[in-house]
């Protein structure tokens, strides 16, 4: 991807900021199984929301890759919990409302989203409705000019500091696909309730929950795009939410690396350096070609995403194999800590737990392999 002075200030900048205001807090904000609300603030306080939202709303009107690295970088600094939360904002809400939303839903929501006034949620999942969304129950019933929305969503990233909720739902019962629509639902409204925060092997410090809607209504001013549009909508942006996942896998498996090899550069057994035993060199070296194998798929993808060319297959190929590889690599690294690598005081220990979602979130690694077997060899 393009690196100019401008794009490596503002990298050392966001570097700055993880250092000074994330890192001595955020062993704190696991245990806590929260981050703060006010770092949002903080994080639009200093320019690293949204910042590919034009400036007319709000925004700095940055090339995408200057919000993808800043998910790269959080991940890559071991905030894994962080990364989740600001991508759930920069990578899929903000987009969302950008492409779909109407001039008045824009100037309302995104200026807020800039600031970190207003966090925000996608729901799609149910307990019923993960891969297959065209089973959700969720519904949105047309009364006037009203929509009534009753039904439940799970594992909501973002769910319990969520402002506005992105929320997917069944505008006609009776149809598939072209039953789905997209309403933008205040979290403030009546009839709108969050479950406490689930409990996860890893990402602990985010904050994912259940959603419940009881009765809510929804103005049809605030439906996002056409009614029935949604799968449509959801195929066209899902390759950016992908593509982010992707950053976040690449970060995590570079940062893990670094921690690796500060490791194995000090720690000694039988008499010398971990870095001189011949496994452990393997170990790295492996890792690392992985990274490069791994950056350039990435940055081949993030090229055509800025030239509006990636397809589909294209980037569930990407997903499905970088996090195939950040969770193998990682765990490979673990290993070379010992019985340190299972200790939390360890990072490594956090990478490995927080790397295990990356296959299941935004599509699970299966549903890309059959994406990708479509194109191959049809349905």
């Amino acid at each position: 991807m393009p690196h100019d002075t401008e794009f490596e200030l503002f990298r050392d900048s966001y570097r700055r900021f993880l250092k000074e205001q994330v890192a001595p807090y955020y062993e704190q904000w696991e245990h806590d199984g929260l981050i703060p609300r006010d770092l949002w603030l903080r994080l639009g306080e200093n320019g690293f929301l949204c910042v590919d939202v034009p400036e007319e709303y709000g925004g700095y009107g940055a090339p995408v890759h200057y919000s993808l690295m800043l998910v790269q970088e959080t991940a890559q600094a071991g905030f894994a919990s962080l990364a989740v939360a600001i991508g759930g904002q920069n990578e899929l809400v903000s987009p969302y409302l950008q492409n779909i939303g109407t001039e008045e839903q824009k100037r309302y929501w995104l200026p807020k989203m800039v600031t970190g006034e207003v966090v925000t949620a996608i729901a799609m999942t149910e307990a019923n409705a993960g891969s297959d969304l065209q089973a959700i129950r969720t519904q949105a019933i047309l009364e006037n000019d009203h929509y009534r929305i009753n039904g439940s969503k799970t594992f909501i990233s973002n769910g319990l500091h969520a402002d506005l909720i992105v929320l997917v739902a069944k505008t006609d019962s009776q149809a598939k696909a072209k039953g789905i629509s997209i309403l933008l639902v205040d979290a403030a409204l009546d009839g709108v309730k969050k479950g406490p925060s689930l409990q996860k092997i890893g990402l602990h410090a985010q904050d994912t929950a259940e959603l419940f809607f009881d009765d809510v209504c929804v103005l049809a001013t605030q439906r996002l795009g056409e009614e029935g549009q949604g799968f449509a909508y959801l195929m066209q942006e899902l390759p950016r939410e992908r593509l982010s996942i992707s950053m976040m896998a690449l970060g995590a498996i570079l940062g893990a690396i670094e921690l690796s090899k500060d490791y194995v550069l000090e720690r000694k057994a039988f008499g010398q350096p971990l870095s001189q035993m011949q496994n452990t060199r393997f170990v790295l070296a492996n890792a690392q070609i992985k990274a490069k194998a791994a950056q350039a798929f990435v940055d081949q993808c993030a090229a055509l995403y800025q030239q509006h060319q990636l397809s589909v297959t294209q980037v569930a190929a990407l997903k499905c194999f970088i996090t195939d590889v950040q969770c193998e690599v990682i765990d490979q690294l673990l290993q070379l800590f010992g019985g340190y690598g299972y200790m939390q005081e360890y990072p490594i220990s956090r990478f490995f737990v927080d790397a295990r979602v990356q296959k299941i979130y935004g599509g699970t690694n299966e549903i890309m392999k059959e994406i990708v077997a479509r194109e191959l060899l049809g349905k």
